[in-house]
């Protein structure tokens, strides 16, 4: 069980680094949590990204049960669609030889999107999963590659997604069609193991991190291309998933999965501790006002894969 929890502990895009980062600051604010969900190991279920709902359920891909699942505030958890595997059971998926659900999510409407990896061109792509309905297919995306993160830019009906084998970030219209390599740059690609790994679109930029590196990225959306990449934050050992916490920009909650933290970013890219209690290689991080959503895979502890609520402390 342990050599197979190493091999699933690459889902999220997590490094094995665990060393602390020189600009990862100690100091932690009051931030009171707890355990509000236990997912079961034995059955795949392992989040490796969510999506909230406006009353609070959390969205969310179950990794190697190829699944997704809907978790009400009350913690009871609805398995809504399972995926397919391929024939040879995810072996040729890149890098981490075993086919998995990845990023979420949700729409106004109550649709859901998600990407699976498989290695298999005639599954790996962007899904659709409107309520009461089967999961469609919307998008191709390279079997070569490993599509990761999933954005959704509401004005331009356009999702982002972070492929962390190829090293790029695509676009697929909304109602579905051919992905687009929207940006290739070299702060993207992997150097080693995986790179561009979560992502979100704010305030009219793409902000993306990369595992490998540990870094933060903003690129500006300028007329639907990108403009040059900013590094905003580095030495993110193990740096996962992104939120952003109020309406600033200075205000970045992250993963750091290896590591084990929940870190804040400030503007000048320094990381505060926020969270450690509870957490097993935490994969995803959402926000809710000042609840502070965060789903933690075991992919490495292999024990207890949970979700912990946290309150954010008042700046």
């Amino acid at each position: 069980m342990r050599n197979r929890m190493l091999t699933l502990a690459v889902a999220a895009g997590i490094g094995l680094v665990t060393v602390p980062t020189s600009n990862a600051a100690q100091a932690r604010p009051s931030v009171t949590s707890r355990i509000a969900v236990h997912f079961d190991l034995a059955k795949g279920q392992l989040p490796e990204n969510v999506a909230l709902g406006p009353d609070g359920t959390a969205y969310v891909t179950f990794a190697s049960a190829r699944q997704v699942a809907a978790i009400s505030p009350a913690g009871a958890i609805r398995i809504l669609a399972t995926l397919p595997a391929p024939a040879d059971g995810g072996a040729d998926t890149p890098a981490l030889g075993f086919a998995l659900t990845t990023g979420i999510v949700r729409t106004a409407d109550g649709t859901l999107y998600f990407l699976y990896a498989s290695g298999d061109a005639a599954t790996t792509g962007l899904y659709r999963l409107r309520p009461g309905q089967q999961p469609r297919r919307i998008a191709a995306l390279p079997a070569t590659g490993l599509p990761n993160g999933l954005a959704y830019d509401e004005p331009a009906k356009t999702f982002y997604l972070t492929d962390s084998v190829l090293g790029s970030i695509s676009t697929v219209p909304l109602n579905g069609g051919n992905a687009r390599v929207w940006s290739s740059a070299p702060e993207l690609a992997a150097t080693g193991f995986l790179g561009a790994n979560g992502i979100k679109v704010r305030h009219g930029a793409v902000w993306a991190t990369n595992l490998d590196l540990g870094t933060l990225l903003r690129i500006p959306i300028r007329q639907g291309r990108p403009g040059p990449v900013q590094v905003k934050a580095a030495g993110l050992a193990g740096i996962d998933d992104i939120a952003f916490a109020g309406t600033r920009d200075d205000q970045v909650i992250a993963t750091l999965n290896a590591p084990n933290k929940v870190v804040r970013i400030d503007a000048d890219g320094h990381a505060i501790t926020l969270l450690t209690a509870g957490l097993q290689n935490p994969t995803s991080v959402a926000v809710r006002g000042r609840t502070l959503y965060v789903l933690s895979a075991a992919y490495l502890t292999a024990t207890d894969p949970n979700l912990v609520l946290a309150t954010l402390p008042r700046r």
